[in-house]
């Protein structure tokens, strides 16, 4: 029963990091996985690195073409798109 008791604090301190570190980490990592898995062509991202661009080509193999400027256009992996600044709307069917 003692040996239990020493172990607690620390049962304790393991969920308190849980809820206050881990869970909200997991949770953000899920709404950038819905963001970037939602891109479509004609939407304007920002990239981890700071360049703005509008989306032309969404391929299979986990990479888009963004356009930065007319007539400059990039192969950009997905999961580096850090934010969605305009969405456009799915066309009507």
């Amino acid at each position: 029963m003692e040996a239990f008791q020493q172990f607690i604090p620390l049962i304790l301190i393991f969920g308190i990091m849980y809820f206050l570190l881990i869970r909200p980490q997991q949770q953000k990592a899920k709404q950038h996985q819905k963001m970037v898995e939602a891109l479509r062509r004609g939407d304007q991202v920002i990239t981890q690195g700071g360049l703005i661009g509008k989306v032309l080509k969404v391929k299979d193999d986990n990479e888009i073409e963004v356009e930065l400027s007319e007539g400059v256009k990039v192969r950009v992996v997905q999961s580096t798109i850090a934010k969605v600044i305009t969405k456009t709307e799915p066309a009507a069917s």
